[in-house]
């Protein structure tokens, strides 16, 4: 875990993909893509299987380790009307209700929409859109708005590391600008995207179950 500011609040980079506001007991998560395999396999694409219960696990830990009392999904929750299946259904459901003392909302995002709301049996709150926590404004896009930092998901970002013999290494990142912070996606079936980095930025790479700051 490393502790960085944002905007003059506490924030917290979790190795395990997520941010956590200490000081309102809540965690952030963006793009979990719920159900994404399953949905490729539905189109005859073979991919890898049980990664709906790999992510479950991941959020699992984070809740422990964090002593969560909310959860704000940033968007994507469910990759679309395919992931629906129901053994999604059923696992997310189980997950649920052993963590039925956390308060969970969803920001709706592009995926969200087209997937619709959460079943009622995950007792997921769905948000009318982005929100203000402690001067953060807590949304998908991470477009910037007045006056506020804005945080968010959707882009999926990495940073590429080079190394000897012209190795290169994509590696999810959390990046901050002056405006504008962006969560590594969460879900373990997700594609990256390579942000550009503007002078300022703050770049910090997930690698080996930690979290680092790059020059």
């Amino acid at each position: 875990m490393l502790e960085i500011e944002v905007h003059g609040v506490r924030l917290c980079l979790l190795p395990q993909r997520a941010a956590w506001l200490p000081d309102h007991g809540t965690l952030l998560v963006a793009d979990a893509h719920l159900g994404k395999a399953v949905s490729f396999r539905k189109l005859g694409v073979p991919v890898p299987e049980a990664t709906t219960e790999a992510n479950l696990d991941r959020l699992s830990q984070v809740i422990e380790r964090t002593g969560a009392q909310r959860l704000v999904f940033l968007g994507d929750l469910l990759h679309s009307t395919r992931a629906r299946a129901d053994g999604t259904v059923e696992a997310v459901s189980r997950w649920r209700a052993g963590h039925a003392e956390v308060s969970m909302d969803l920001v709706p995002g592009n995926h969200d929409r087209h997937a619709g709301a959460p079943p009622p049996a995950w007792n997921i709150q769905l948000l009318p859109g982005p929100f203000a926590v402690a001067g953060l404004w807590l949304c998908h896009e991470p477009d910037p708005v007045p006056d506020r930092f804005a945080l968010g998901g959707h882009l999926h970002p990495c940073a590429v590391l080079g190394g000897r013999a012209h190795d290169r290494l994509r590696l999810p990142c959390f990046h901050f600008g002056a405006r504008v912070g962006v969560l590594p996606a969460f879900g373990a079936f997700t594609g990256m995207h390579v942000m550009p980095r503007a002078p300022g930025d703050r770049v910090y790479v997930v690698a080996d179950d930690e979290v680092h700051a790059l020059p």
